[in-house]
């Protein structure tokens, strides 16, 4: 009698590579945020919400993770033991990245509190983060055969987001607060600048038939790999930025 409690769960490819970063991303992201949300007592309020953010963030993308794993997993065509055909998880990926971004770059309002930093700024950020996701969206689940149109107002989007921080109103708070904030506003300027880079890459590379970047489809890397990576470097090191800046800000008060 088959015991209808017990979950189904796809069986992974041994020669899979790409399932094994998305199984690895759903662990190392699970592992972050029980270390963020059991850190969070080691601080006094003002941190608190930061840490609360920084595992949120994590815990989001390893639920989503877990459920991409199992839809690749499940959509894989293997034919004499290679791999010649699957689906990729765009629409959980968006949903992700739609819940997720938006809360870094309410990390970045949060640390620049001390400066002074006001809610309108949050919300510019937050706003231009979900027009770069839509947008993104769109080009590369809705309208592919539009994607070069669709990802440049994306990256419009994603440049506003990297001009506020790198030398508008972000810049001028943090270089105001100094010390610590200052050091761990920079670092997550370059997750911004570096780190999110690799999402665009992913972008052009799932979407090069026919486009402006046709030359991307000729690199032979599987975007969810891109991602994939991308994902687990830029989230757990927000999150551990800011653990650091608290850390560094507490212990400087205890002094």
């Amino acid at each position: 009698m088959t015991n209808l409690f017990l979950p189904l769960v796809a069986k992974m490819d041994p020669t899979d590579y790409v399932g094994f970063t998305f199984f690895v991303g759903c662990m190392a992201m699970m592992a972050a945020s029980a270390f963020f949300f059991l850190s969070m007592n080691s601080f006094d309020r003002k941190w608190k919400t930061s840490i609360l953010v920084s595992g949120l963030i994590t815990f989001i993308a390893a639920v989503h993770y877990y459920y991409m794993r199992d839809y690749w997993a499940s959509s894989l065509v293997v034919e004499d033991g290679v791999i010649t055909g699957s689906d990729s998880p765009t629409f959980f990926r968006y949903v992700d990245w739609i819940l997720t971004v938006p809360l870094m770059c309410v990390e970045f309002y949060l640390i620049l509190k001390v400066a002074g930093a006001k809610k309108n700024l949050m919300w510019t950020l937050i706003g231009a983060s979900v027009v770069m996701l839509v947008t993104g969206y769109l080009g590369e689940a809705v309208y592919p055969g539009n994607a070069a149109l669709w990802g440049f107002i994306s990256g419009a989007a994603y440049f506003y987001i990297v001009y506020l921080i790198m030398f508008g109103e972000a810049k001028d708070l943090a270089t105001k607060a100094g010390g610590n904030v200052l050091s761990a506003h920079n670092m997550l300027v370059k997750f911004v600048l570096i780190g999110w880079a690799i999402y665009p890459l992913g972008y052009m590379i799932g979407t090069a038939d026919g486009q402006w970047y046709s030359f991307m489809g000729d690199i032979g890397l599987d975007m969810n790999v891109v991602y994939n990576i991308g994902d687990a470097i830029n989230k757990i090191g927000f999150g551990l930025v800011v653990y650091s800046l608290a850390v560094a800000s507490t212990s400087k008060e205890a002094a």
